[in-house]
């Protein structure tokens, strides 16, 4: 079917060399907008005041959107098209009256008819187009519900999906061998829902065998889509459902932690005060009697500008310790540590009953 090259201004053209309608077809999703083609070859020109465009449903015959010379008017449209049907006025001018179609809905699957007729060939048809809107929604990936039996000799499968268009095909899939099952096996429940869309749930009664691998396949033929899930049974998976019902949250684990923690730094608290008093007990009740004093050759050592004599650490000690150790001559190592460990070390070497610690320390 051939078209003309062009059109002038005055008076309209046909863009058809016969009065066949063009047929096209169209596919679009639930939710976006799609535009239905409707136009002369590039370079064709018209004049808004000569030409008529009408949108309608072919079947049912509903106003879909119109322009008429000087009538701005729509009130015949429909109202499900109403606001969602639109045309260019620019685009028309240059011969292309396609329609926009905004917010597709499953009820917009219809054959829709664009008719263009010219005032000053008679209202002869300028243009006829006939294109299919074919809408689709993806399903939801299937939901395969544990196996349960209902009998000793029959397991049940239960496989969902929703929200999916064009109504959907089920299969139930033997996934040792890829093979199909028998439809017989199965019953499936396909129905609209609110929003106009395919919710589909189906049952698969099987004999019970020690292990099944079973898999449910939703198929949208106009998406060439192919949705499948599987669902097996046997020992280890009855074992992977047993750790399922009752996991271990990360903050019980967290807590496990913690707790463990806890205890080691109890026990470490306890060993150091058992230490402790057992040094006390050695020093209190090794040795009485008065502290007898023997002065020391003084001996001054600096460490980062700290200076100490030994003169005075055995005050330290008897003020602290009171009359329990018994000193000795023990001279201050070559290389003293720190004010603090140089007290410790003095602690350990004046007093008898721990010598034996500083024997291992030296």
């Amino acid at each position: 079917m051939g078209l003309t090259t062009s059109c002038s201004w005055e008076p309209a053209c046909s863009c058809l060399e016969d009065t066949d309608t063009q047929e096209k077809e169209v596919r679009a999703m639930v939710g976006s907008d799609v535009e239905l083609s409707c136009a002369c070859p590039e370079g064709s020109r018209f004049d808004l005041n000569d030409v008529y465009v009408y949108w309608q449903t072919s079947e049912s015959k509903t106003v879909v959107t119109y322009h008429i010379p000087q009538n701005s008017s729509l009130e015949n449209v429909d109202s499900r098209y109403r606001n969602r049907a639109l045309m260019s006025p620019a685009g028309m001018l240059r011969g292309d009256f396609s329609l926009r179609l905004f917010n597709v809905t499953p009820q917009d699957e219809q054959k829709f008819h664009c008719l263009v007729l010219s005032q000053s060939l008679g209202f002869q048809e300028v243009l006829s187009i006939e294109v299919t809107l074919h809408v689709a929604a993806n399903f939801s990936v299937p939901v395969v519900s544990a196996p349960h039996s209902p009998s000793q000799d029959e397991l049940t499968f239960t496989c969902t999906s929703i929200n999916g268009y064009p109504r959907p095909n089920v299969y139930w899939i033997n996934k040792t061998d890829n093979s199909l099952l028998d439809q017989a096996l199965q019953n499936d429940t396909v129905f609209l829902n609110m929003r106009g869309l395919y919710d589909v749930v189906s049952v698969l009664r099987i004999a019970r065998t020690p292990s099944v691998n079973i898999g449910c396949c939703i198929e949208n033929v106009l998406l060439q889509q192919n949705l499948t899930v599987g669902s097996q049974t046997g020992n280890d998976i009855g074992e992977r459902d047993k750790i399922t019902e009752n996991p271990v949250s990360t903050g019980e684990k967290n807590a496990a932690t913690w707790s463990i923690l806890a205890v080691l730094c109890l026990l470490v608290v306890v060993a150091v005060a058992i230490g402790w008093v057992c040094r006390d007990r050695c020093l209190q009740h090794s040795y009485a009697g008065a502290w007898a004093v023997s002065p020391e050759t003084e001996l001054t050592v600096s460490r980062h500008g700290f200076e100490q004599t030994t003169d005075v650490l055995p005050f330290i000690l008897k003020s602290s310790l009171g009359a329990s150790c018994e000193p000795t001559a023990f001279p201050l190592p070559p290389a003293a540590p720190g004010p603090c460990a140089h007290l410790f070390i003095w602690m350990l070497a004046e007093c008898t009953p721990c010598s034996p610690v500083w024997s291992s320390i030296s």
